[in-house]
């Protein structure tokens, strides 16, 4: 009479160990990708200041740099330009301006690849080819990251981190590059966002991402005229990630 119980406890008992074991196992794994220790890129910054920031990710658009940098003055604004290597190289009086008006120089790789389709030695080699070429025209060594297509994988992450580097996302996409964003249409995105997944983008801390395109130029001065009235300063990424807790606000 008493084989029969003790064979459902063995069994329970046995079933509670493969599940305990099924389950460690899982976590070992979670706890094994997340003590990669990768940090998480920067997208917004925590902050009760009004202050944002305008990155401008540079790969082609050279003409209308020098104009983007004039109205950049005319509303105190300062910047971080994300430029590539390739770019950099063929361009340094431009880098050299930047760097002069006070504004941010970064790194947005050398040839503008898919960093996910990169090994961790590939995305070293684009930035450190980055990092050397903008250092030889300015003097300015780049600690600040922004990836192509904004990917943000492991090599990509492993990269940036081994060399030091800040990885860089944003919180308010222009989405300039699309041929049907009008210039009212760029401005309207920064300055009154949609609701995403429920939520009111931030502005406090936010950054703000655009190229250098027509359209771009001719919002730039909605945009800062329309953050400028209600009460915001346009900083620096170095500038705005030292004022407070970094949060991670976009998917």
């Amino acid at each position: 009479m008493s084989f029969f119980p003790l064979t459902k406890i063995k069994f329970k008992a046995i079933t509670l160990l493969v599940v305990f074991i099924g389950l460690t196992l899982m976590q070992s794994r979670v706890v094994g990708v997340s003590n990669q220790n990768l940090p998480v890129p920067i997208d917004q910054v925590q902050t009760d200041n009004k202050i944002i920031a305008l990155t401008i990710n540079v790969d082609w658009g050279e003409s209308y740099i020098p104009e983007i940098l004039d109205i950049l003055d005319r509303y105190q604004a300062k910047a971080t330009f994300f430029v590539t290597g390739k770019w950099a190289a063929k361009h340094p009086e431009l880098i050299q301006q930047i760097a002069a008006k006070g504004h941010l120089l970064g790194n947005h790789s050398y040839s503008h690849p898919h960093p996910d389709n990169l090994t961790v030695v590939q995305n070293k080699e684009e930035l450190s080819k980055t990092e050397n070429i903008i250092k030889e025209a300015t003097g300015c060594k780049t600690i600040y990251y922004a990836p192509p297509y904004g990917e943000k994988g492991k090599n990509g992450l492993q990269a940036a981190d081994e060399l030091g580097y800040t990885t860089i996302l944003w919180t308010l996409d222009t989405i300039d590059w699309k041929l049907e964003s009008t210039p009212e249409l760029i401005a309207q995105r920064i300055l009154d966002p949609k609701i995403r997944y429920g939520v009111k983008p931030e502005k406090k801390g936010a950054i703000v991402l655009m190229h250098p395109k027509e359209n771009t130029v001719k919002a730039l001065p909605d945009i800062l005229a329309g953050l400028k009235n209600e009460g915001f300063s346009f900083v620096t990424i170095e500038k705005l990630i030292t004022t407070g807790l970094t949060g991670n606000t976009t998917p």
